[in-house]
């Protein structure tokens, strides 16, 4: 806006103000204009989708050239079940596998471990050993299909599986496609499954960087997840500062590893949340992008414009689901799933309505899918490139978002980093105080659920499908592992389980020892029990309350 332009407007949005004044409302916050984003630079800020600083995307052509990868997590059951589940899900037009495992395996126990009672398969997959993993991706071929595997604390023992399931299909780890979670740091913040302390933790997680850049080129070797960060209560702001502060951590990781930022920050990846704020939403992705993009080129100094795109993968809002009135699922659901296409996402999971229940049906589940296929191709969304960027209001939320991003990123620095400030308790402090605002808001009626807190139906709930998991399920799982156990060359799964040990011990990279247990036969609880042993285990005891 040139000079007279500016005084033009600002006449009129003063008489504009007055109008909205003398009608009793507060003018702040309800519209916004060419001064809300005054010193924004629109090629230093905004840029052009495909370039740096990719606020506008991370694709010069987007959705024009290429849809996200449509996912759906899944996973129940016996790895046969989990594995049908998939081939239908395949055949319905998703381009991409989502896989979920069992508690147990979540937390390192094998099937037959006392505290996995009960567990078994019931909100996830149970995979135990090799053949369990081959039977999950049975008659799918792992070189075509793209695969995300939710884990964290054992990841690199799923990995090692998995690597080794491949080469039994005749596919070599430099073929595969897809991520391992593998982000221990959230699980400090949140979500609370971790098996041992953050420092051998975060080892484990250098060996899989060292490794994969190696072997596993086209492998993204870690998720990092704001998704169960948001899940446990946080703002979008928390999330996405947490996030992104998470991510500088692994990049210092990688570093301290002996790695070069270019050779491993490329094959890292992003997982955030999509709640039903859409501009709120659209804009943290934005700033996201952006954030990690300056970061990585001005602080890190990497060099490889690979290194400077955040690619990320969203999940519409779990704890937005209600039991309540669960068809209004499916609409939640669909804003948030638009957000993340208009805050250009690569990949999407879309909740089912019946969530809030129990497991999805599969009929929830194709409903679901169906919602991404609907917005890919019926709604328009994908054929302009960022076609909110430079709405004003959203450009202020983007330049917000960044800003108190960076007041975060400051107070974690003035404790010391990343680890003096888990153990101080900051990011559970944070994310437990906004859960409490969050949720006394809602009882207060000031923060509105549909069907929760206001427009409440009477009478009968509707009939919903509810997959339910035999119990027969664990005692099948239990009595397969036990075959296994007693079929295989035990003295070589002895002799793996003490290499492992004797390099866990020292300063030797640990993908290969445990590539060689899962092939020798040991089970995912046995390798863990041998970290366990020299690691210990991580209580929430060691961080401040």
């Amino acid at each position: 806006m040139n000079v007279n332009d500016r005084q033009a407007y600002a006449a009129a949005k003063r008489e504009w103000e007055e109008a909205v004044g003398k009608a009793g409302i507060e003018p702040d916050g309800l519209c916004y204009g060419p001064d809300a984003v005054a010193d924004m630079d629109v090629v230093r800020d905004a840029g052009f989708p495909g370039a740096y600083p990719y606020t506008r995307g991370v694709r010069s052509t987007m959705y024009r050239g290429r849809l996200w990868t449509m996912r759906q997590f899944a996973g129940f059951g016996s790895a046969r079940e989990s594995n049908e589940r998939y081939k239908m899900l395949l055949e319905r037009g998703q381009t991409g596998l989502s896989v979920a495992f069992d508690t147990p395996t979540i937390m390192g126990r094998d099937s037959d471990h006392p505290l996995a009672l009960g567990e078994v398969g019931r909100c996830g997959v149970a995979v135990d050993c090799l053949p369990d993993m081959e039977r999950l991706f049975q008659g799918i071929p792992l070189d075509k299909v793209s695969v995300s595997m939710t884990i964290n604390a054992p990841a690199i023992v799923i990995l090692a599986l998995f690597i080794a399931a491949a080469e039994k299909q005749g596919v070599s780890a430099d073929l595969l496609q897809g991520t391992v979670q593998n982000d221990i740091l959230k699980e400090y913040h949140a979500q609370n499954t971790w098996i041992f302390p953050p420092e051998p933790s975060l080892r484990l997680i250098g060996d899989t960087l060292r490794y994969c850049g190696r072997h596993a080129p086209k492998w993204n070797t870690i998720s990092i997840s704001g998704y169960h960060i948001r899940e446990a209560g946080s703002t979008a702001l928390q999330e996405l500062a947490f996030t992104l502060a998470d991510g500088f951590a692994y990049v210092d990781t990688g570093l301290a590893a002996g790695l070069q930022v270019d050779d491993f920050a490329p094959r890292l990846s992003f997982f955030f949340n999509s709640h039903s704020n859409l501009f709120e939403e659209i804009a943290k992705f934005r700033a996201a992008r952006r954030i990690w993009a300056r970061h990585m080129r001005e602080r890190y100094g990497a060099k490889d414009p690979r290194s400077w795109m955040l690619r990320f993968h969203v999940q519409t809002a779990g704890c937005s689901l209600t039991a309540q009135q669960p068809e209004n699922n499916i609409v939640r659901t669909a804003v948030q799933a638009l957000a993340a296409v208009l805050g250009g996402t690569q990949s999407l999971h879309t909740n089912s309505m019946d969530e809030a229940l129990g497991l999805p049906s599969e009929s929830a589940v194709t409903l679901a899918l169906r919602t991404q296929q609907i917005l890919a191709h019926e709604t328009g969304a994908t054929d302009v490139i960022d076609p909110l960027g430079g709405a004003w209001f959203v450009e202020h939320l983007t330049n917000r978002m960044e800003q108190e991003a960076e007041a975060y990123f400051r107070k974690i620095e003035d404790m010391g980093g990343m680890l003096p400030a888990i153990a101080k308790g900051f990011f559970r402090r944070e994310i437990e105080r906004a859960a409490y605002e969050n949720q006394r808001d809602v009882e207060a009626g000031r923060t509105v659920v549909v069907g929760v807190n206001r427009y409440r139906s009477e009478g009968h709930a509707p009939d919903v499908e509810i997959l339910r998991i035999d119990p027969a399920v664990e005692a099948e799982q239990k009595e397969r592992l036990a075959r296994f156990k007693a079929n295989r060359d035990r003295a070589a799964v002895d002799a793996a389980l003490r290499r492992l040990e004797r390099d866990a011990r020292g300063d030797a990279e640990l993908m290969p020892p445990v590539l060689d247990a899962v092939k020798a036969g040991a089970t995912l609880g046995e390798i863990c029990d041998v970290f366990r042993a020299v690691f210990g285990e991580f209580s929430e005891r060691q961080m401040a309350g």
